[in-house]
Formats: C-alpha cells, sequence, structure tokens
C-alpha cells in the first residue's frame, strides 16, 4: 500500500512521461494484461490511455487493471490512468 507522499511522488514522475499502452475497443484483454505485467517489472510506473471507443470507465478500468496485474493505481485523469508496481530491482527506490 502506498502512502500519499509516495503517491505524490509517483505523480509527478508520471507527469512527464507519455502512456504506453491504449485500451480501445476490445478493452483488457489477456495479451495486453501479460504485457502490462511485463512492462509494470521493467519500468514500475505505467501510464494508460484509454480510447473513445473503449466500453470501460477509467476508474473501472484502472481498478480492474490494478488487480488483473496485482499493481496499485497511483493516479486516474481524464482518459489516463498511472499503475504502479515495485520490481525485483526497486528501480524508483520506494
Amino acid at each position: 500500500m502506498l502512502t500519499n507522499k509516495e503517491k505524490s511522488y509517483l505523480r509527478g514522475l508520471a507527469q512527464t512521461r507519455r502512456a504506453l499502452f491504449q485500451m480501445g475497443k476490445d478493452g483488457m484483454t489477456i495479451n495486453l494484461i501479460k504485457t502490462m505485467e511485463d512492462s509494470l517489472e521493467a519500468h514500475e510506473l505505467v501510464k494508460v490511455a484509454l480510447l473513445k471507443t473503449c466500453p470501460l470507465q477509467v476508474k473501472e478500468a484502472a481498478e480492474e487493471m490494478a488487480a488483473a496485474t496485482q499493481s496499485e493505481v497511483v493516479q486516474v485523469i481524464g482518459k489516463t490512468f498511472v499503475l504502479y508496481k515495485r520490481s525485483k530491482k526497486n528501480k524508483l527506490g520506494l
């Protein structure tokens, strides 16, 4: 569980990053979940953008993806959300 201070730090880091993934009309697929898990292990912090065609709402997609990848939702803004999962190497130092 992240503290508010840690979330604030991660939000600052995420602000300068581009969305690595886009969710479209297919929503959450098994391939997207597997790729997201790999990306979370590599980067620890992942930004996801939802397209207009996505059948899920942003908060719903963020919570479901966090549950599927055992990560935590850092931020939800507009059609974008940010997930964090500590990797084995702990690259961000949290």
